[in-house]
């Protein structure tokens, strides 16, 4: 008899176990059920696009690492309607578009730009960007090669067209201005 129970207890721990499994998994399904009706507040694509101008070189890295989030033109796959991702992405991307927004650089003066994109290489010079969980397991394609982190290491870091005027114009204009003091002096002298 001392045998029975000493089996049967054993048996009983395992059974209880296993009941608790099971509705650890019901519950577990309700819940990943119901948080599906909790809204997200997912970022719509506005229709305004600014293409910056860049090599087509340039112009595809930045498409394939940073547009999803740092752009209007943001990519919603299939898993970004399902919680808890949808909010994850939500939320990223919202982020990502308040920190730079690739999609708005033609309401930005070059010195804007010139910042953000000088910010943005520092980024990706210390391996923050594009960062980890958006690479893995998802986007392995969004991954920086050694060869695309220098062709973008030169475009961010050269001046903005415009700005390269504006420097220019400061050139031009500081020797007439010297001019100019030059000649008044002897005027009220």
């Amino acid at each position: 008899m001392s045998d029975n129970t000493a089996t049967s207890k054993p048996r009983s721990k395992f059974q209880k176990l296993i009941k608790l499994a099971k509705i650890g998994a019901i519950v577990g399904i309700v819940a990943g059920i119901g948080i599906q009706f909790i809204p997200v507040d997912v970022e719509k694509n506005p229709e305004d696009r600014f293409t910056p101008d860049a090599p087509p070189e340039v112009l595809a890295i930045l498409r394939k690492a940073c547009y999803d989030c740092h752009s209007n033109e943001t990519v919603w796959p299939l898993y970004a309607s399902l919680a808890p991702g949808s909010w994850l992405m939500a939320r990223d991307v919202k982020k990502g578009r308040n920190m730079m927004n690739i999609s708005e650089w033609g309401d930005y003066s070059g010195e804007e730009r010139d910042a953000d994109k000088e910010e943005s290489w520092e980024q990706i010079e210390k391996g923050e960007m594009p960062p980890w969980f958006y690479v893995l397991p998802f986007h392995l394609d969004a991954s920086l090669t050694d060869a695309e982190k220098a062709t973008l290491k030169e475009w961010l870091l050269k001046p903005s067209p415009a700005e390269e005027e504006d420097e220019d114009e400061d050139e031009d204009k500081a020797p007439a201005a010297e001019t100019d003091a030059g000649a008044s002096a002897p005027d009220a002298g």
